[in-house]
């Protein structure tokens, strides 16, 4: 099965994500696919209180900031993944710490193609995904260009995904199939 559940900042989408993970796991292996490079106070702050809020729940750490694929390297496909967040992997992509930030649309796309085919590869996966796109404000050309390739990638995985779920206020709201916990 796999999932796509996007919502707000502090939303709750997180915390469904990993409920639905472990129940998915049913006792098995089941991984937490970090994807935040931190920059700073701010992102260390936010990655422990993700720690905190799964301590206990089983998961098994894999970092992965670009490549989603390079994650079954060392992580089972027949287990259950638990990518939060597609929003910070495009990040990665997009603006390459190794480029010096430079927008890398070619690394993007990338990305995406990278999570579809992630998707079609593992067993069981919950992706989580920031809605950040529906606001009528203009941002710079880069801002704009990041929340077009997520919002591309948001519909790629909806598409291929059985389950797709916003989280508003802490509410799930299916829109494609059911909810197993």
């Amino acid at each position: 099965m796999t999932y796509f559940i996007s919502g707000g900042a502090k939303s709750g989408k997180s915390s469904l994500a990993q409920n639905l993970t472990v129940a998915l796991a049913k006792g098995g292996r089941h991984y937490y696919v970090a994807t935040m490079i931190s920059t700073g106070g701010e992102d260390d702050e936010r990655i422990r209180r993700h720690l905190a809020n799964r301590d206990g729940m089983g998961f098994e750490t894999v970092e992965c900031f670009c490549n989603i694929l390079d994650c079954l390297q060392t992580a089972d496909k027949d287990s259950v993944f638990l990518v939060d967040s597609v929003t910070a992997l495009i990040q990665n992509a997009l603006f390459p710490i190794e480029k010096n930030y430079k927008m890398d649309l070619e690394a993007a796309g990338c990305c995406a193609d990278g999570l579809v085919e992630f998707a079609h590869t593992a067993r069981h996966v919950v992706f989580v995904s920031d809605y950040i796109y529906s606001d009528a404000e203009r941002y710079s050309e880069s801002t704009e260009m990041y929340r077009k390739c997520l919002a591309d990638i948001d519909r790629r995985l909806a598409a291929v995904c059985d389950t797709v779920i916003e989280v508003s206020a802490g509410q799930p709201i299916i829109y494609k199939g059911e909810l197993c916990i």
